[in-house]
């Protein structure tokens, strides 16, 4: 958080994914209101929608406004304090922020594109604050891009489940349709997507991906365990063997792809020997990068009330285990990316890039930020690790 020690208004956009996340949003509360007694503080986001009241009693709180009413900021400013939280499950609509929410990185706007989810994992409290799965409709997505390609050469294009655009009722375009669309119509110079669902890693969107340079080389695909009974017990709707289908399919259409996946450890139940099964199906996929989670108790998931806790120091160590086979991926892959020529979009004070297969580079000369250049992958120059998440 930035500092607000003068600020009259302090704005945060609060995350309700894991108990942590809350108490993170409470100390930021505490800690702006502590610097700045005066100022006053809007609490928007998911744990506004979870839990309003609970926001509402806090010291220095003004305003709680849900997802629901994200976009009525501008206006309940100007009104009296209070509360405004709607039922986010009857929410049909994608609310299109524009282009300042997109705004977020510099030199690679994230622009989101679909929110919701319609799964139901036992671990995950998203689909409750963020309601059924919507899809920005095509034509205002088109008009988004076509302003942002006039000052960013990459576009990333999020959502919750991003790989649902276009599923709702009345729809007849799917993400691979929007994608052409969006080459066909804009002068955007690289498209990223931030994370799809295996199974929505349909054919002929990695047909499409691996057709044309303007789609970056590098896809995110949740997998949460190797182990079937783990995904039985998160409510996963594959099993191991059509993931691995999946990841295969990538490879084979995409040979120096980035492969990444997010990797959930400690889950309620979770043997010793169901966590050895998820690690060796792991290490048997051509993953570039792991993110690597630790399992957290989340009030109001089914998994908060299942049986079999896992110890934290277990947990932990679990962890440290695939984080380490993660490094062990990512090292590998730089080594095998070596003396390649790679598109890059140069990013931060213009002294690193990230290349089309999620590389963060250092460079030996500066650039200017935000521009497409072509690098000579010396492993020399390369940080540990992948890029910055999306």
């Amino acid at each position: 958080m930035n500092d607000c020690a003068s600020a009259d208004l302090v704005i945060l956009n609060s995350c309700t994914v894991t108990a942590a996340a809350d108490e993170d949003v409470r100390q930021a509360i505490r800690r702006a209101h502590r610097e700045n007694p005066a100022a006053r503080i809007l609490v928007t986001g998911c744990y506004a929608q979870r839990a309003p009241q609970e926001l509402a009693s806090l010291e220095g709180v003004a305003w709680v406004v849900g997802n629901t009413h994200r976009s009525e900021i501008p206006k309940i400013l100007s009104s009296a304090c209070g509360t405004l939280v709607g039922d986010i499950q009857q929410q049909r609509e994608f609310t299109f922020l524009g282009e300042q929410e997109a705004l977020e990185d510099r030199t690679r706007p994230n622009l989101k594109i679909q929110d919701g989810c319609n799964h139901r994992c036992s671990f995950c409290i998203i689909p409750f604050v963020r309601g059924p799965s919507r899809s920005a409709p095509p034509d205002r997505i088109v008009e988004q891009v076509r302003r942002l390609a006039e000052k960013y050469r990459e576009i990333v294009l999020s959502g919750v489940n991003l790989g649902r655009w276009g599923r709702e009722p009345g729809l007849r375009m799917r993400l691979a349709g929007l994608l052409r669309r969006l080459l066909e119509e804009t002068g955007v110079e690289r498209l990223r997507l931030s994370s799809i669902e295996p199974m929505d890693l349909t054919d002929e969107l990695l047909e499409l991906v691996a057709s044309t340079p303007r789609i970056a080389r590098h896809l995110h695909v949740p997998l949460q365990s190797g182990s079937d009974a783990v995904l039985k017990r998160m409510r996963r709707w594959y099993r191991a063997r059509h993931y691995a289908d999946r990841i295969r399919k990538i490879r084979q259409y995409l040979p120096e792809a980035a492969i990444g996946a997010d990797v959930l450890v400690g889950f309620p139940g979770e043997t010793e020997a169901e966590f050895e099964e998820s690690r060796a199906f792991i290490a048997a996929q051509p993953f570039t990068y792991l993110h690597v989670f630790t399992y957290s108790e989340r009030p109001g998931t089914l998994a908060a009330a299942m049986p079999g806790r896992v110890p934290m120091a277990e947990r932990k160590r679990r962890n440290r285990i695939l984080r380490e086979l993660g490094a062990a991926f990512n090292l590998e892959f730089r080594r095998r990316m070596a003396g390649r020529s790679l598109s890059a979009v140069t990013i931060e004070d213009g002294r690193s890039a990230l290349t089309t297969n999620y590389l963060k580079v250092k460079l030996a000369v500066a650039r200017e930020p935000n521009c497409l250049i072509e690098v000579r992958f010396n492993e020399d120059l390369i940080e540990t690790g992948a890029g910055k998440p999306d």
